[in-house]
């Protein structure tokens, strides 16, 4: 006679194994695509140096002994104005006394302040430079890029780095685009065939972004890959794509310049601080006497502001 299982082992919580859907902050873009200002107040003005004052030639020949044609700029100013987003996660005071070990009550809550921050910032990102009516050109191209029979995605990007040079002498250096659009255009047999994947010696090769930027010449390619709960709390989870089917060709300065102009930039207060590799949170840790609750809250204050809409071209719904 032996002993049953449940006699001798009672289930308990691994503490070396947990599930956590957090998603990585290389899924989002904001932050990556144009430059991040930093700054110290709500809100200021910057330097515009007129576009056209620039573009112009009015040196002339000079004869011996005459003075040299005059010319000179204007220049202008525009304002940002930040918004705080924040959001607070409670510890009440029964959680840390009756909490397992294996759980860092601090941790989770601010992970989970810090990945509800970074969605926020992200979805903020899309709305105001990932839409239609705020660049120079919105594009609907002749056939989408899935319809591998009929489109040319070299050639829609070249169309759209060339209106961008004829209207402000710079050439696009920066892709960014939808996960939807990422996962036809790396299978489009205009890449693969650019990449020497295609015909009768076919090979097995990841086709990397790196690799598709320099087809494109490009410095830069970005994919948008955060997704979002739409459903209600509580109720089977339903999800959402947030950067939809669309790509964006931009030029980007990389850093801020006093030189250099960028289709977009980022006002960011307070980016000295980083937490959980997300530039400018900060978190505060705070009690709720009343409550018997702690309360770790973060704080994240930006503005996207597109400087230069003439530096965008929009491609709005470039797959089906």
């Amino acid at each position: 006679m032996q002993p049953t299982k449940a006699q001798i082992h009672e289930d308990v919580v691994l503490t070396s194994f947990a599930q956590q859907y957090f998603q990585k902050l290389s899924n989002f873009v904001a932050g990556l695509v144009f430059p991040v200002v930093p700054v110290t107040k709500s809100s200021d003005k910057y330097r515009i140096w007129t576009k056209d004052y620039w573009m112009r030639d009015e040196a002339k020949r000079r004869a011996p002994g005459t003075p040299a044609v005059r010319t000179g700029y204007k220049l202008s100013t525009d304002t940002y104005s930040t918004d705080n987003s924040s959001i607070a996660a409670e510890i009440p005071d029964e959680a840390r006394r009756d909490g397992d070990a294996d759980i860092n009550l601090d941790r989770a809550a601010t992970r989970l302040v810090s990945s509800r921050l970074a969605l926020r910032r992200e979805k903020q990102w899309l709305g105001d430079f990932f839409a239609t009516s705020k660049w120079g050109t919105d594009k609907v191209v002749a056939s989408k890029w899935n319809d591998y029979a009929n489109s040319d995605p070299i050639s829609d990007i070249e169309e759209g780095k060339e209106t961008v040079r004829i209207s402000t002498g710079f050439v696009p250096n920066v892709l960014t685009l939808g996960a939807q659009v990422w996962r036809y255009l790396k299978n489009h047999p205009d890449i693969v065939d650019r990449l020497g994947m295609g015909g009768s010696a076919k090979e097995t090769r990841v086709v990397t972004l790196d690799a598709v930027a320099a087809i494109f010449e490009l410095d830069a390619i970005y994919v948008a890959r955060g997704v979002e709960a739409t459903s209600a709390e509580g109720a089977t989870v339903v999800t959402a794509d947030l950067a939809g089917k669309h790509a964006l060709l931009t030029y980007s300065s990389g850093q801020p310049s006093n030189e250099e102009p960028s289709a977009g930039v980022t006002f960011a207060l307070d980016t000295a601080s980083i937490v959980e590799g997300l530039p400018g949170l900060t978190i505060s840790r705070l009690r709720d006497a009343i409550a018997h609750t702690d309360l770790v809250e973060g704080n994240l204050e930006w503005d996207n502001k597109v400087v230069g809409s003439d530096l965008g071209y929009f491609f709005n719904g470039v797959v089906s």
